[in-house]
């Protein structure tokens, strides 16, 4: 979390801060990659927190990139799955995502998929990823395709592109900030960079956002980053939304202990 974050940026054409309708509690969390350890710490966190804080009308939404890089993919679409049964969880999907989807059928995306975290996810399924070859590549797809099962296919077929509540906007990794929310392409919520992280004007919504991976949650006039890398730094951020209040929720794994706590969001 930035040590002096600017104030939260009115929105566009108007004098109001950004709110969730009355009623409403919203908790957004990063992305997990893998990481079923800090996923449940999370879900505990969570929903202490909500019983803690009284009667709402609540809503979770987990921002993409459950899957890669880190050691349990399958177990976190499994849990995701069961938590959704439970009570309202909505899932974004990721560029991630989108890999894992798309490398069943198209080798280079495989090859790029294995690169970046897709390893991981295919161990965490019993397969031993090993293709270099056009027929190992093809070889490994149809392992892929007799080992994983359809309905952890299905499932992420169905996760949102995006989110709207309130004035927030929850995507998996920003929007063009060109262009109206309703000509956001697949390729803008899943993927962006820039020119987005470097849009200091107010947006149409105040965008909420994992993907780029910052030391602590990035807060900004007119966006929160929480992505923290999980898979790696051991840290998972979220964030509860209230009327127009806004704290992070955070748990962290050091040496095989994991701890939770709230983090203030500094105005």
């Amino acid at each position: 979390m930035n040590k002096s974050a600017p104030p939260i940026a009115k929105l566009a054409g108007t004098d109001r801060r950004p709110t969730l309708p009355p009623g409403q509690r919203v908790y957004a969390v990063g992305d997990i990659h893998g990481r079923r350890d800090l996923f449940e710490a999370m879900i505990r966190l969570i929903e202490q927190d909500d019983a803690d804080s009284g009667p709402a009308q609540t809503t979770v939404i987990l921002l993409g990139d459950l899957v890669d890089r880190g050691p349990d993919s399958a177990d976190v679409l499994a849990r995701a799955r069961k938590w959704k049964e439970e009570r309202d969880v909505r899932i974004l999907g990721g560029n991630h995502e989108e890999m894992f989807l798309e490398s069943f059928r198209k080798k280079d995306v495989l090859r790029h998929f294995l690169r970046f975290g897709g390893k991981e996810t295919l161990i965490s399924y019993g397969i031993m990823p090993s293709a270099k070859s056009k027929s190992q590549i093809e070889a490994l797809q149809a392992l892929m395709a007799s080992s994983i099962p359809e309905g952890d296919l299905e499932f992420i077929r169905g996760f949102e592109e995006m989110i709207e509540i309130g004035d927030y906007l929850f995507v998996h990794a920003g929007i063009a900030p060109d262009k109206p929310v309703k000509k956001q392409k697949p390729s803008d919520v899943r993927w962006i960079r820039e020119p987005f992280l470097s849009h200091k004007k107010p947006l149409s919504h105040f965008v909420v956002h994992g993907h780029t991976i910052y030391p602590r949650a990035e807060v900004c006039s007119n966006r929160i980053g929480l992505d923290t890398g999980a898979f790696n730094t051991g840290r998972l951020t979220g964030l509860v939304l209230e009327g127009t209040g806004r704290r992070l929720l955070e748990v962290k794994e050091k040496k095989g202990v994991i701890t939770a706590r709230e983090r203030k969001v500094d105005e």
